[in-house]
């Protein structure tokens, strides 16, 4: 029979997963306690770092379906619940890790896909939203002004020929 202490842990886990936009996985071995305070700091207003159980945590995660993230959950493991922007977190657990070889990135589950270390990798190395969403205005406004050049043109190549011909009436005349 299950004890209601970790019943209730399984039901705020899979709340969590099931909120989360998605969940990176970091083993945080050899790390001390005011490493973690500054690396949940580095994630603050963007994702939750938090140290739970590697069984309770795989139950709440075949609860939702993320049968593939329960296999991952083994040894040292703390999972990062971003409810903000993935690239932020996953960029904040990059950096981190650089400092301190300690902290190693395992993998994670966004949107339902199951991600390794080397996607992690590649979702910290993209730009943020906003830049990319700067990037796409750019794209947009050029190519509306590329359409605005090319519906004028035949507009002001009209009236240049006009203007030729009428210049070339008033010499012959």
């Amino acid at each position: 029979m299950a004890r209601p202490d970790k019943e209730a842990a399984v039901a705020e886990l899979a709340d969590k997963f099931r909120s989360s936009g998605a969940v990176l996985l970091t083993e945080y071995r050899g790390l001390s306690v005011a490493d973690l305070r500054t690396l949940r700091r580095s994630l603050a207003g963007n994702a939750e770092y938090a140290v739970v159980k590697n069984t309770l945590a795989a139950i709440a995660a075949r609860q939702v379906g993320l049968e593939a993230l329960a296999d991952d959950l083994t040894g040292p493991t703390a999972l990062t619940f971003v409810t903000g922007e993935p690239v932020e977190a996953a960029k904040a657990l990059r950096d981190f890790a650089k400092e301190n070889k300690n902290l190693v990135v395992k993998g994670g589950v966004m949107d339902g896909n199951v991600m390794d270390a080397a996607d992690v990798d590649r979702l910290a190395s993209l730009e943020s939203r906003e830049v990319l969403l700067a990037k796409a205005a750019g794209a947009v406004k050029a190519s509306l002004s590329k359409a605005a050049y090319l519906f004028a043109a035949p507009a002001s190549k009209a009236v240049r020929t006009v203007d030729a011909l009428r210049e070339k009436q008033e010499t012959a005349a």
